[in-house]
């Protein structure tokens, strides 16, 4: 007898339909095709534990499985309960087989029947409502996720009894409701940490304000313990608050690697990506034979912390340049090529020498000479030209740390001023699909947009000539100062805006080590 059931494979974001077809017929022996991975092969054997385990009876005939399309390489172990649902409708174990086209089945098997959450819940869920499927039987841990997506019924199952009950008696399980709003708005500004827990540092907080206001990427140069690390730490508390769809498609990217907690549904607060600097090309960028998203996809929509940047590896920065423009990356194989959304704020920190003390106003730097240099250097210009703001970090003084006399103001203070000046920027770029902050202006944007008075342009000249700026840097220039007039509230781009935006690449190569 030949059943048909339908389950999903994703491939970068985006799911794609398998149907699963599984023949019982005369003969012996098992077999499964349609380009399957290992983990797929290995789906029988799991099946097969699984149907036995709980009083079915495993055909002692030829059982052929395909999965269509078969020039698609399916992959992971998700595919478990597909087959076995099939495995049991074609040997008659299941009651009304012809209901199984209705449904999109996804689950790992164990071997006592119990079924195991999947990656990649919410993609399936789209894909599956946009081919007008009743429904999605999902994992129980799956199900929230998966129940996000309206105008689909998603039941969740934690083992194959229920399943096999299902299809005798619909009753039997009931779908998943999910308030996606209600999701959405618990907890979304509900942080551990505050801009109020640092002391001193008023120019450090004013430039990560203006990072936040206008979508920059910035670096933080100082000596150990000036708190660098503390304060990047506390930059996704004054970032806007994810809109529904940017939380949806954050989700997703995190639904497909594997990242979500079991039985949680939107991520609702901007994700904040610190690898460790051993990080490898690929984890930082995504790949790997079934290409998964890296660390820059995972901080779409939020911010990526890339600490003590000179000792990430060359190899793994320079991979960046290109994600940091295009705010995508693209994932080339001889059978396939993907792409993963990298739409996030680069902070990086770094100390300004191997010693950590250049320029320190107390200690005394012990390099050689020629180290500072040196030590820079680690870091390529390309990228530091595609950083806009470039910020010394020293260290806080002891009445600055006194609590008793300083009070600093709060996450929820810079935030609101932060959320202003994006509503500046969002009404701005109405016109302009794709571009939703000053920091994502195009060229032609930037000449129509960050338009200067003679006496802006005259300071620009000097400052292009002095501290032998490139012409990336330029733009970064105007599109910082943009930005800073937009927190003042101001129409024009004033050369007190183009001064302060200037101050932020004083740490250039030219100027930075002498």
């Amino acid at each position: 007898m030949l059943v048909k059931t339908f389950g999903s494979t994703v491939f970068g974001v985006e799911a794609i339909t398998i149907t699963v077809e599984v023949n019982v017929s005369m003969g012996q022996g098992y077999s499964i095709v349609g380009l399957p991975d290992v983990s797929v092969r290995e789906s029988l054997q799991r099946t097969e534990s699984a149907i036995k385990t709980n009083d079915y009876y495993m055909p002692r005939t030829k059982v052929v499985v395909n999965l269509a399309p078969a020039d698609i390489k399916k992959t992971g172990s998700a595919f478990d309960l597909p087959i076995a649902v099939a495995v049991l409708a074609a040997s008659e174990q299941i009651a009304q087989p012809e209901r199984l086209k209705d449904f999109i089945i996804m689950g790992e098997l164990s071997l006592d029947g119990s079924v195991q959450p999947i990656k990649g819940a919410l993609p399936i869920a789209i894909q599956a409502r946009k081919e007008n499927f009743y429904g999605l039987i999902v994992p129980k841990a799956n199900e929230r996720e998966a129940g996000m997506v309206s105008q689909l019924n998603v039941y969740g199952v934690s083992h194959i009894n229920q399943l096999v009950a299902f299809f005798e008696d619909e009753s039997s399980l009931e779908p998943v409701v999910v308030n996606t709003r209600e999701d959405f708005f618990e907890n979304q500004y509900d942080f551990d940490t505050d801009f109020n827990d640092v002391k001193g540092q008023e120019n450090i907080k004013r430039a990560l304000e203006i990072a936040a206001a206008g979508a920059h990427n910035a670096i933080l140069i100082g000596p150990p313990g000036a708190g660098k690390t503390m304060l990047a730490k506390r930059l996704p508390t004054i970032l806007p608050p994810l809109s529904l769809q940017e939380a949806l498609d954050t989700t997703k990217i995190h639904s497909v690697a594997g990242k979500l907690a079991a039985n949680s549904s939107l991520v609702n607060k901007r994700p904040f990506r610190s690898p460790h600097h051993t990080v490898s090309d690929m984890a930082l960028v995504g790949g790997g034979g079934n290409p998964q998203p890296g660390e820059i996809s995972l901080a779409h929509n939020g911010v990526l912390f890339l600490d003590e940047l000179p000792e990430f590896k060359r190899s793994v920065l320079e991979v960046m340049r290109q994600p940091i423009e295009e705010r995508k990356v693209t994932i080339s194989r001889a059978r396939m090529s993907l792409e993963f959304p990298a739409n996030f704020m680069l902070v990086a920190s770094m100390n300004p020498c191997a010693c950590g003390f250049y320029n320190h106003p107390e200690k005394d730097c012990t390099c050689p000479a020629g180290a500072v240099q040196k030590y820079l250097n680690k870091v390529s210009g390309p990228l530091l030209d595609r950083i806009d703001l470039h910020v010394e970090v020293t260290p806080v003084s002891f009445n600055e740390l006194n609590t008793s006399t300083n009070k600093s103001e709060n996450s929820a203070t810079i935030r609101h001023r932060v959320i202003q000046a994006r509503a500046i920027q969002t009404q701005r770029y109405q016109n302009h699909p794709g571009t939703y902050a000053n920091a994502q202006m195009s060229s032609k944007q930037l000449r129509e947009i960050c338009v200067l008075s003679s006496v802006g342009e005259a300071l620009l000249k000097k400052a292009m000539e002095r501290l032998n700026l490139s012409a990336r840097a330029y733009d970064r220039i105007l599109k910082v100062s943009r930005t800073i007039a937009d927190l003042a509230g101001s129409e024009n781009i004033l050369p007190e805006h183009l001064a302060e935006a200037i101050q932020y690449r004083s740490l250039d190569r030219a100027g930075w080590a002498g």
